[in-house]
């Protein structure tokens, strides 16, 4: 059994990329391969707790490493001594800080370098400066494995050599990820009353103000369109139509995002939900998923949708339309295109052509993005290198 060691900065509770890494651990092991996944984090014990609870419902051996920014050097003594006590063999890099940190070590402890690129999305702040440490890194790499086409291109423009970059999308546990209620049950678990009238979920009162639901589940970052969504909904309410737009999920943008929600006078139609430690009754409560993003990778928040057999509305961005096939498996818009935005959900909300598509998106989802046949692609990249 060869150890190895999946190696991650997260500065809150984690996003997408946590659902891939703290699930991979349990099915690697079948293919010889004993995974610890380590994590760079603040001293905050909500955070911290967080990602232990998250951990543990996988059976993910998780170890936690403060972590105090930029100037905090005594984080490469503590890896490098998980990595000689646990005798690492292999470190999988997850960010441009991992990565960087994974050259250091490995000219102190001798291990394979192996690097997933989930996307450079958020671009606010110092993250335009962290792309071109991560881009600088890369090179340096034995493999890079990318989630989606776009990624694969970028670092083709890097020049790095073909036989590095591997081309491995994000994938579902659909032992995990079956519908199990139906849409009107899930919504009356949540507290959707489309009669209107308060009702108790969520951890607290709702009030229902009639309309059906659309969801989202995000990062509260500019990024991913969420003024854009909310402005939709007062489209929608001026022709006398109400929607409700629930949102799981927090980030830097969410006082933005009340205030343009008190402004518009949407607070009886757009819930922020905050971030869900179990996003999977709110989907199936969803009448559509819309991803409005103008920047991602391959969302594995569209994957968890189609497999829970929820309609998606989504942009054509990155890796997106290797899963939205439009006419088949869901609806795919132009980023910042308004009306093409709202004829798709009001299309999709109309419902004459959403079951057949529904249908067909989980039999996407089964036959090509299942985590099992994700996971012995990964072994077989692994099992790819020069092992002596």
């Amino acid at each position: 059994m060869r150890k190895m060691m999946h190696l991650r900065v997260v500065a809150g509770t984690g996003g997408g990329p946590e659902k891939t890494i703290l699930n991979s651990p349990q099915f690697i092991k079948q293919h010889g391969y004993d995974a610890h996944v380590v994590y760079l984090c603040p001293s905050d014990p909500v955070i911290q707790e967080s990602l232990r609870s998250r951990a543990e419902t996988l059976g993910c051996p998780l170890t936690l490493i403060e972590d105090r920014g930029l100037r905090d050097f005594s984080v490469i003594g503590k890896l490098l001594k998980f990595c000689r006590e646990q005798q690492i063999e292999l470190l999988q890099a997850h960010d441009y800080k991992s990565n960087a940190l994974g050259l250091v070590l490995r000219r102190l402890h001798r291990m394979h370098l192996v690097t997933m690129l989930h996307g450079w999305t958020d671009m606010s702040g110092r993250m335009p400066l962290y792309k071109r440490v991560d881009q600088w890194c890369l090179p340096w790499y034995e493999k890079l494995i990318c989630v989606s086409e776009d990624l694969v291109e970028e670092c083709r423009r890097l020049r790095v050599s073909d036989r590095k970059i591997e081309l491995v999308h994000n994938a579902i546990d659909l032992s995990a990820y079956t519908r199990w209620v139906d849409k009107d049950q899930a919504q009356r678990d949540l507290g959707v009353d489309a009669q209107g009238g308060p009702l108790v979920g969520m951890g607290g009162p709702l009030i229902g103000m009639g309309g059906p639901l659309i969801g989202m589940v995000c990062r509260l970052s500019p990024e991913k369109g969420i003024l854009e969504a909310i402005a939709m909904v007062d489209r929608f309410r001026s022709m006398g139509k109400p929607v409700q737009l629930w949102i799981a999920g927090d980030g830097p943008f969410r006082s933005e995002i009340e205030k343009e929600i008190s402004r518009l006078g949407l607070g009886a139609n757009v819930r922020l939900l905050g971030q869900l430690a179990d996003a999977r009754v709110f989907y199936q409560a969803m009448d559509v998923f819309l991803l409005n993003s103008i920047r991602e990778g391959l969302p594995n928040v569209v994957l968890e949708a189609m497999a829970l057999d929820v309609p998606v509305v989504a942009t054509r961005v990155a890796g997106v339309p290797t899963l939205i096939k439009p006419g088949q498996t869901g609806w795919l818009i132009e980023p910042g295109e308004t009306s093409m935005l709202d004829s798709a959900v009001a299309e999709c909300l109309e419902g004459s052509h959403t079951d057949p598509q529904v249908r067909s998106a989980r039999e996407l989802i089964e036959n090509q993005f299942s985590f099992d046949r994700r996971m012995q692609r990964i072994a077989g990249i692994y099992d790819s290198l020069a092992w002596r």
